[in-house]
């Protein structure tokens, strides 16, 4: 039997896309276009692009016409992530969106276009950002509990490239640097490339062992500390005031340099001031925007004592010589007109919905999560290997991280991260009791 002229077209469309004849953002022929050009009817070629959108590979725009979408998600980037086809549900990597948000860009686009200082973004800028930027990342950090000068507040690439200058800056090859023995994987690649020795840090309840990082202190010379405690990565806890001040106290006995990673921070909205106000002249304080607005805005920061801000500037001007001028100026923007607070509360109600689905779907698994949070742990039964369960939830059409890339310490315990924030809550439902279900057939 011939195959259908819509199908015929549906392949053709679908290999130029998959084989990059046709690039993420082209816009293709409209309906009526299409039509006169294949010679088939307006149904037909409407039938043509609806198939294409639920292959994943095409998106409507009211308004605008139909666009390729990003298909495939490059190697080696992000938490062991590797190129996903378009129908599988990625469980693994977190780029939390909420609709509306490309609207929101159309329209900063338009008024950064009418901006008096447009010109002045052409033109190379101050190693760590100008200096109106800075005080508007400091008002931001100031909402949050840290007042800090803006002298003090470096702008950069992406909270990674934050941390990767003060990896540079203040850390040589050898050092020796405590971390939680579940930790983000981006630090750990870090230590990896600038020969840095990790030792791992026990977990006592929602934090890091500070009584075995004191121990630790005594027997070798530590000079740093990587901590995320608000809304940590994997595990979801929020350190409490007292055991900050506690790790305060442990920096300013035994010298030791913190590097607090702030990522995710914004999800926990009653969270105690960062570790920065405890430990002022110890911490460096990293964030940014890929969280709470879009992880394509690459735009984070790092806040420091004033007698380390010119060596990371060093390391900025080493890396990229000058911070991205239209897009902090956009990020500047929506801090200032509460865009970006309105985002993070936003965001904070869908993450809490989002676990409200897991919490539903996973059923009786036992489960490690902060309840506004956009990942779960999922400790896996003691005859239950993890990468025996990734490999068939992959058969399932399901991407999941297992707890390898998180580990510190040479012990990998057979646990799943679930990223939550990347699919839409109705699959994101299906998908989760999907992964129960494997789990469950394996443990019982």
């Amino acid at each position: 039997m011939p195959t259908p002229r819509y199908q015929q077209l549906v392949d053709r469309f679908a290999a130029q896309i998959r084989n990059g004849r046709l690039s993420p953002g082209t816009r293709l022929p409209t309906h009526r276009q299409l039509a006169a050009a294949e010679r088939i009817g307006l149904v037909t070629a409407t039938r043509v692009y609806a198939e294409l959108a639920s292959l994943g590979l095409v998106s409507g725009e009211t308004g605008r016409g139909t666009f390729v979408k990003e298909m495939l998600l490059p190697r080696d980037q992000g938490i062991d992530q590797h190129a996903l086809a378009t129908d599988i549900v990625d469980l693994n990597f977190n780029y939390p969106a909420l609709p509306g948000q490309a609207e929101m860009l159309r329209s900063a686009l338009r008024q950064l276009s009418t901006a008096g200082d447009l010109e002045a973004l052409l033109r190379y800028q101050p190693h760590g950002g100008r200096p109106h930027e800075r005080a508007c990342v400091a008002r931001h950090l100031e909402r949050r509990g840290l007042s800090i000068a803006a002298s003090q507040v470096m702008l950069v690439d992406g909270a990674q490239h934050g941390l990767a200058t003060t990896v540079m800056a203040l850390l040589k090859p050898g050092d020796v640097v405590a971390a939680d023995t579940l930790t983000y994987p981006g630090f750990k690649l870090l230590a990896q490339a600038h020969r840095l020795e990790l030792v791992a840090l026990p977990a006592a309840g929602a934090g890091p062992d500070l009584d075995a990082l004191d121990t630790l202190c005594k027997r070798r010379r530590v000079r740093a500390v990587y901590t995320i405690p608000t809304l940590h990565n994997p595990l979801g806890w929020v350190m409490k005031a007292s055991r900050r001040k506690q790790l305060a106290a442990l920096a300013q006995r035994h010298d030791l340099l913190i590097v607090e990673d702030g990522a995710y921070a914004f999800l926990a909205a009653d969270a105690p001031a960062p570790l920065a106000a405890f430990a002022p002249e110890h911490t460096v304080y990293v964030s940014g925007f890929s969280k709470n607005v879009a992880t394509g805005l690459r735009v984070g920061y790092v806040a420091a004592p004033p007698a380390m801000v010119p060596k990371i500037e060093r390391a900025i001007r080493a890396t990229t010589w000058n911070t991205p001028g239209v897009m902090i100026a956009l990020a500047c923007g929506w801090l200032e007109d509460g865009t970006v607070a309105r985002l993070e509360a936003d965001k904070r109600a869908d993450a809490a919905a989002r676990q409200a689905i897991a919490a539903r779907a996973l059923g009786k698994l036992k489960r490690i999560s902060h309840p506004a949070s956009y990942f779960v742990w999922l400790p896996l039964p003691a005859e239950v290997r993890a990468d025996r369960i990734a490999m068939e939830l992959m058969r399932e059409r399901i991407s999941v991280s297992t707890a390898e890339p998180f580990a510190v310490s040479a012990h990998v315990p057979h646990a799943i991260r679930l990223a939550l924030g990347s699919v839409e809550p109705a699959t994101l439902d299906e998908a989760l009791q999907t992964v129960a279900s494997v789990i469950e057939r394996y443990a019982y």
